[in-house]
């Protein structure tokens, strides 16, 4: 049985993540970390990662990027493997979590999601088939969501950035001088209601389109992606993993 701590386990991810285990005799819930609230659970609850006294097998993180610093440390001194899927990360902060995964192992991750894993095969493909298509993507979340444009359409957007390496990223189109630029990606983020996620990337040529699409219809199935990264984290040697490295074509 895998021993798991949540990193911000009260939040709406957390919690999600915390039936996931509960539902899975492969996972026990040993200890969970929350800032900002508290409540009755049934397991050991910690305001701070860095106070945890049980010993996990693997950590596994849906916060938000100002609890990084600790939960490196407390990863790095107790040699505890991670798994990130927070969002919202900056270029330092992501750098603290490269750098990190040389003294332990660190599976990271802006979408748990196995479907938006094979989309971003998918568009990898795409682009190269499809060099000469304006390439736009648009993403769709519930009305609570902090960043934007999301950490999911970041990656898709990166992903075509490696195939197409003169392009720029744009995002936001307006005014009388908005003409697109032969060599952008237009990256759209709409906000509203209980949208769980969605993101396209729509490929436009002379008289033809071609939009590869993902719909997540509730969280859980980031919550079963996180555990799945934690099966396959849990036994590896330090170093930086992904999502990459479980869904292959």
């Amino acid at each position: 049985m895998i021993k798991v701590i949540i990193n911000g386990s009260l939040g709406k991810m957390g919690k999600v993540l915390t039936n996931s285990i509960y539902e899975d005799k492969n996972f026990e819930l040993i200890a969970g970390v929350s800032k900002y609230e508290k409540e009755n659970t049934n397991y050991k609850l910690y305001s701070n990662i860095l106070d945890i006294k049980e010993k996990a097998d693997v950590v596994i993180d849906f916060s938000n990027p100002e609890s990084l610093k600790d939960l490196l440390t407390y990863c790095k001194n107790t040699k505890t493997p991670l798994v990130i899927a927070t969002t919202g990360y900056n270029d330092d902060e992501l750098n603290m979590i490269k750098e990190a995964s040389k003294e332990i192992p660190i599976f990271h991750s802006s979408n748990m999601s196995l479907g938006i894993n094979l989309l971003l095969k998918l568009v990898e493909i795409t682009t190269k088939a499809l060099t000469n298509f304006d390439i736009e993507i648009i993403e769709k979340h519930h009305n609570k969501k902090v960043d934007a444009p999301s950490g999911t359409a970041l990656m898709l957007a990166n992903e075509i950035q490696k195939v197409l390496d003169n392009t720029e990223f744009n995002y936001s189109r307006c005014g009388k001088n908005a003409k697109r630029k032969e060599n952008e990606i237009g990256i759209h983020a709409l906000r509203g209601g209980t949208i769980v996620g969605e993101h396209s990337v729509i490929f436009a040529g002379t008289d033809e389109i071609v939009e590869l699409n993902h719909v997540a219809l509730s969280k859980k199935i980031f919550a079963q992606g996180s555990l799945k990264a934690a099966k396959f984290i849990v036994n590896k040697e330090n170093g930086y993993y992904n999502m990459k490295d479980i869904v292959t074509l």
